[in-house]
């Protein structure tokens, strides 16, 4: 499980080779979203911090897809979907960089930036 901000493991891929297309496009649009400032980028951190580090970062309550667009529940389910079969962090996958910023931006308090 990786720290809330630890960096990529050497040897970790740089980028996102493994993902296929569907799963990369869902991924990467979550993260857009939950570099926003809005209750559905709220949610949406939430849940990618929930894969990221749930001990750390908090949970995911599952009842927070029902405060969210259509389309941002069908990129949660896909990965959702991603992180069951390919048992893998995001670090791992080359998203390092794009979870500690929103680590930072939903976190502070696990940076000490306050």
């Amino acid at each position: 499980m990786p720290n809330a901000l630890a960096e990529s493991q050497p040897g970790s891929p740089a980028s996102p080779v493994s993902l296929a297309g569907v799963e990369r496009a869902a991924l990467e649009r979550l993260i857009e979203i939950a570099q926003g400032d809005t209750g559905q980028s709220r949610r949406v951190a939430a849940f990618l911090l929930a894969w990221w580090n749930a001990e750390e970062c908090g949970g995911f309550d599952l009842t927070d897809l029902w405060g969210v667009d259509s389309a941002i529940a069908a990129d949660m389910v896909t990965v959702f979907a991603l992180v069951a079969g390919r048992h893998s962090y995001p670090d791992t996958l080359g998203y390092s960089r794009q979870f500690q910023a929103i680590v930072r931006a939903w976190r502070p308090a696990l940076t000490g930036d306050r």
